[in-house]
């Protein structure tokens, strides 16, 4: 491990926050994900309970106690349905895009520091030739490859160091994204569902 903390100590210290860099975005891809697992189990544990009440003929509002997705989407629907379609849809997509905000929470951190690392790196190249080309002056063009070797360390470590943070966090960011799209259409078929089990309770109520 002190090896590892001399190696990177040689590519200055911008090394250090691209480093924090990793170490953050991988505690926000490790928690968004367990968090989307984790909704992902309520919305296939709300969608079964709403065939449930679909084959059984239940009132709907028994599983506004529950908790999860599909409990937040029938305490606002009901006091709205089903006299308005239209104002009935809007207060679903509501719903939704509330639901899509949560789980899509920490994402742009995570875009943002994907973006920085590479960023930093450069600044670490730049300020590595700097040190060196100084080293070039200083020493009057008299200069042998050992004096040169801090600058180069420098500049060529930060650059490795920013890109191999930065590509894993792109790839954790898209998987993300791609996770919470299939979070919003796993909600509006949870949607739709329960639309037709409210529409179902309104026509035996009408029948009766």
């Amino acid at each position: 491990m002190r090896g590892i903390f001399s190696f990177l100590a040689q590519g200055g210290p911008l090394v250090w926050p691209i480093i924090f860099c990793s170490i953050l975005g991988l505690a926000i891809f490790f928690n968004r994900l367990y968090f989307l697992f984790r909704l992902k189990r309520e919305e296939e544990l709300s969608l079964h309970r709403l065939e449930e009440v679909f084959e059984k003929g239940k009132d709907p509002k028994e599983l506004a106690r529950n908790g999860g997705p599909l409990a937040r989407m029938i305490q606002e629907v009901l006091p709205v349905c089903c006299r308005d379609r239209a104002l009935l849809e809007t207060v679903l997509d509501h719903v939704i895009d509330h639901e899509v905000t949560r789980a899509s929470r920490y994402l742009d951190q995570l875009a943002t520091l994907a973006s920085l690392a590479p960023l930093m790196g450069l600044l670490g190249t730049v300020t590595g030739l700097i040190k060196a080309f100084m080293v070039i002056e200083e020493a009057g063009g008299r200069v042998d490859a050992n004096m040169l070797a801090g600058g180069i360390w420098e500049a060529m470590l930060t650059t490795a160091v920013g890109l191999s943070v930065a590509l894993p966090l792109m790839v954790a960011h898209r998987f993300l994204l791609s996770r919470v799209q299939a979070y919003e259409d796993d909600l509006k078929r949870l949607a739709i569902a329960l639309l037709k089990v409210l529409y179902q309770r309104d026509l035996r109520e009408t029948e009766r």
